[in-house]
């Protein structure tokens, strides 16, 4: 494209169901998200539930939804539609594409809305929302779940998961239909091998010759935390010396605590402490199979460790198989066989955390983001050359 004619200025309305108040790895892609829109001149409005309480200086002009917390979790809170002073001020901001990132109600408003006012909505996937309630005592509602994600995210322009592994699931299933990557990126000079730190390990417990088995990420059941003290106690069965290191707070802490009674427990790390924590690891085990990413795993080998995942979208797409780390079925069994190895053969650690150091430097945040924004655009294209009401239409008759 000429520079007499310059592309359109990106007016971008995104819907969150959690933009400040609880930092996880969603959070902080969006944030890094809001922060390169406006870094490359557009402009962005965030709309989402707010909290008395936030976890971060988030980027970008933030407007609160109408929400109320979350059954059984209520730490997090779910968006209840879009109206009152919300929609006044996106009516107001008059975006010319909306990115809604939660299938919550509030994200719900926010693509009726756009498909009433011939707005493009575009959908980045980071959770596997229906698969929650298996952990809760309620696997009867995932199937309903699942049905109403076809609907949300196939009324979509485009669904941007970040993995492969992850679109190759969501079109197996039904959800969603124009898939376009939308994949991380890390800070390599923050989180780098270098900063691996003896002096601190003792300091909180761990002897230079105990072998830390690390998990980073919110303390709740979704995470796998019973597979990972279940796995790291089979382990220590024939190598005494593994020691569970647990970064991250959440509402299961004290149940955490119980399974892994020998666990050190940082709680909450952030900047160059959570980057030494992850390089004074040992072996990095991520067993949860709700990730659609995996970023902490990507942070993990950033940082020089090898990496054993679930046999699930997040990792698969990340840790290369016999390489950079181990991927495993989801039973303690399968990970336990694996972390045993990895607690064996320190040279094997050794070799497989390079690898997944070298991998991980091939994720740049900035060709990333401009990746998604080249998406953006192709959405808006589409959008205005097929037509809004003929593609709703359509979706109305699939439906039916």
């Amino acid at each position: 494209m000429s520079d007499n004619n310059p592309p359109e200025k990106l007016r971008v309305a995104l819907f969150s169901g959690n933009y400040n108040y609880v930092m996880d790895g969603p959070v902080r892609a969006l944030n890094k998200l809001v922060a390169h829109l406006e870094k490359r001149g557009h402009e962005v409005l965030v709309f989402a539930p707010t909290s008395k309480t936030s976890y971060l200086d988030h980027a970008g002009e933030l407007v609160s939804l109408p929400s109320c917390p979350a059954p059984r979790r209520p730490e997090y809170r779910i968006g209840i539609g879009l109206y009152g002073e919300a929609r006044k001020r996106l009516r107001d901001f008059a975006p010319n594409l909306i990115h809604v990132s939660a299938p919550d109600l509030g994200g719900l408003g926010a693509l009726n809305y756009g498909r009433r006012n011939n707005i493009p909505v575009v959908a980045s996937f980071h959770t596997r929302f229906d698969t929650y309630p298996r952990y809760y005592g309620a696997a009867w509602a995932e199937k309903y779940l699942t049905k109403y994600m076809r609907y949300f995210y196939g009324r979509c322009e485009h669904v941007y998961p970040p993995s492969q592994s992850m679109a190759d699931e969501l079109l197996r299933e039904g959800i969603g239909k124009e898939m376009r990557l939308w994949t991380r990126g890390v800070d390599s000079k923050l989180f780098d091998p270098a900063r691996r730190d003896l002096a601190w390990r003792r300091s909180v417990g761990i002897s230079d010759d105990e072998i830390a088995v690390l998990f980073v990420g919110r303390l709740v059941l979704e995470k796998g935390i019973d597979h990972f003290a279940q796995a790291v106690r089979a382990t220590q069965r024939t190598h005494p010396k593994v020691r569970p290191l647990i970064v991250g707070g959440g509402p299961e802490l004290d149940y955490f605590k119980k399974q892994s009674s020998d666990g050190v427990f940082l709680g909450y790390q952030g900047g160059e402490d959570l980057a030494r924590a992850y390089a004074s690891g040992d072996i990095f085990f991520n067993p949860s199979i709700t990730e659609t990413f995996g970023q902490v795993t990507l942070e993990a080998m950033a940082s020089g460790l090898p990496a054993l995942g679930a046999n699930a979208a997040g990792a698969k797409s990340l840790v290369n198989h016999g390489e950079t780390g181990f991927i495993a079925a989801p039973d303690v069994d399968a990970f336990a066989k694996e972390l045993s190895q990895l607690a064996g053969d320190e040279n094997l650690r050794a070799q497989m955390g390079a690898a997944g150091r070298a991998k991980a430097l091939t994720y740049s945040w900035d060709a990333v983001l401009d990746d998604l924004i080249g998406n953006y655009r192709d959405a808006m294209a589409a959008y205005g050359k097929d037509g809004a009401a003929s593609r709703e239409d359509n979706n109305m008759a699939a439906a039916a």
